[in-house]
Order: C-alpha cells, then structure tokens, then sequence
C-alpha cells in the first residue's frame, strides 16, 4: 500500500473522529463497557443439534460459547476488557477471546491496544449474543475475518450520532498467535445513519498474510439496515481478493483454518428481516449466497435460514433455528436444526 494511501486514509478517519461525540461502541463481544469499577461479564449458549448427512445423521448437545470476562475503568483515562471463551467445541478452551486496552482522554477519539474484533463486516461485529440467528452467515465467517486480530485501533461514535467509524492496523492472522511477517495489515469500517430508520456503510481490509510477501489479502463490504418500529432488515455484501496462498474456514461458526495454494476471487451476501411482536417473540428470516470461487459457474452455496428469538426477559432468550442447505451445481443433505439456551449476565 502506498503512503499516499496511508495519508488519506488517515486523513478521512480524522475527520471523521472529530464531527462525533464522546460515545464508544464496543469491539468486543459485550455491548458495552464498566463505568465504575470491576464488573464481571459473560454469558452461556448452550445448544442442541440435528444435523442431515448423506452417510447418517447425527445429533448432540453442545455450547456454542461459554464466556467469561472483567471489564472496567482506571482512573482516569484507561479502560480494560477481558474476556476467555471456555468452551472448546468451537475454540481452544480457556485461551483469551478479547483482550484489550482503551485510551479515552479525547472524547472524539479513542484508543485500543490487544486483541478485539475485526472492524469489518456488519454481523461480525454484531456481538456474538446479540445476533438475530443462531449462527453468523457463511460469508461473514469466511472473509470477514479473522473474528479476533492482534493490533492497535482508534475508533468513535454510536448508533446515536450520525457517524461512526474504526480504523486499525493488526496481524490478520490468529487469535493468540504471533504474526508470520513483518507487514501489517489496515482494516476500517464507516456506518452512516442520516435518518433515524436508515444506516449504512462500508469496510475495508487489505495486508499481506502468512510467510510469503506475494500473499495479499483485500476485502471490500457494504451494509445496508432498515428499522420501522418493531420491524428490522438488514443486508450485507462482501468480496474477497486473496494473491498467493489464502486460507478458508477460521471463522465465528468454529471451521478448521484450511490453508491453500493460488489465488482466489469470493464474494456472497445476506438479506434477512425480523419482526418483534408485543408478546417478546421474534420471527426470523435470512437468505445468504456465498460463492467460494467467483471464477466458476452454478457453484453458489445457498442457505434459507427460517428462526424464532423468544426473549424470557432481559437476560434470558430462547432461539430456534432451521437452516436449509442448497449448494450448485448437486444438491446433498446437510440441512440443520438448532435450539439454543441463552443467558447472559
């Protein structure tokens, strides 16, 4: 990346920075952080699952996530936030999830130094038990991330101003893991909220991964998210460009990092909308298109997810998912029911 590039990237997120207010919104997995004090967070996701399989189908019992973290403030400038996933159905159990520290002297813009979320892609940085379906899209999981990164990033604004922004530089490599090279990489994220039904924005990364210096990583996203009272829609498309070798799998929904050799060009998107009734039930729709290699025809992987969100109270939320699996060009039995325990605290 040129540094007249680095100029202007930078120049944009300045001035962005100083038109919001003091207002942080999170990058971790919790909504928010300590204002006084220590305070204990997290949450557990228990889970059951039936699963179609061409060779038999199978069913178990599981936690998506077990969580738990500290988070809190430090007269009179500094913030924490920790948090370790002890499950290991999906990750190493008991390694750090996010770990970071926050400078917030400037009330238009802050500082985080450690590991925290990837400022790219809508539903990736939608936390973890906030989401609307069980599971993050296909296309989120395989080219927002990595879910976690390792760097340093200035950030500012919520969902109450009209922008709000992110800008870091990090590894983009594995959570918990030493970067492969000495480049790094930029990834940045802007949503826009001009009326108060209507946000959208955009991301961006681009580095050099693993230990050969050929290996380029780009990513472009857009996000788009309408509300009308109890009615929300949300959409989101991203594109992949990886040169060299470039990995699959790595993402929130727990795939094994598969690492591979050429380049490869991926794209896909979702739609989906939900209606909370007066009752605290919450149907759900969501279609997604992910295409693993944009340079072959009919080899889309397509999934209708139909879902229910029943919210006990505050901390409490039951979900129901039924996800259907068609891929391109031959169809094979892989469809998914899953119901999930919630609680958070």
């Amino acid at each position: 990346m040129t540094k007249n590039l680095y100029k202007i990237i930078i120049s944009f997120v300045l001035l962005f920075a100083f038109s919001v207010n003091n207002n942080i919104y999170g990058q971790g997995c919790m909504e928010s952080e300590s204002e006084d004090g220590v305070t204990v967070v997290g949450y557990l996701q228990p889970q059951y699952q039936y699963i179609q399989s061409e060779t038999g189908d199978e069913n178990y019992f599981s936690f998506n996530r077990a969580r738990l973290g500290v988070v809190g403030n430090i007269p009179y400038d500094f913030s924490y936030y920790a948090i370790i996933d002890f499950s290991n159905f999906k990750t190493d159990a008991g390694l750090l999830l996010d770990g970071f520290i926050t400078y917030k002297r400037f009330k238009n813009l802050k500082m985080s130094l450690g590991q925290f979320k990837s400022p790219v892609s809508l539903e990736q940085n939608t936390p973890c038990q906030a989401l609307h379906t069980i599971e993050r899209s296909k296309v989120v999981n395989e080219l927002a991330g990595p879910d976690r990164d390792i760097g340093f990033m200035i950030f500012g604004g919520d969902d109450s101003t009209l922008f709000k922004y992110s800008l870091a530089i990090t590894n983009d490599y594995k959570r918990n893991v030493k970067d492969e090279n000495n480049q790094k990489s930029i990834k940045g994220r802007v949503v826009v909220q001009p009326l108060d039904f209507l946000k959208f924005g955009g991301s961006f990364s681009y580095g050099i991964t693993g230990p050969l210096e050929d290996n380029t990583k780009t990513r472009y996203g857009a996000e788009l998210q309408l509300k009308f009272s109890n009615f929300l829609v949300q959409a989101e498309y991203l594109m992949a460009d990886d040169t060299g070798d470039y990995t699959t799998g790595g993402g929130c929904d727990g795939t094994p990092i598969e690492f591979h050799t050429g380049g490869v060009s991926r794209s896909g998107y979702f739609v989906q909308a939900m209606y909370m009734t007066s009752f605290n039930f919450q149907p759900v729709i969501k279609f997604e298109s992910y295409d693993a290699d944009t340079s072959i025809d009919d080899n889309n992987i397509t999934t209708i997810t139909f879902g229910a969100n029943y919210f006990v109270n505050d901390w409490t939320r039951i979900q129901l998912n039924y996800m259907y699996k068609a891929e391109a060009p031959i169809e094979v039995r892989n469809d998914v029911i899953a119901l999930q325990l919630q609680v958070k605290f």
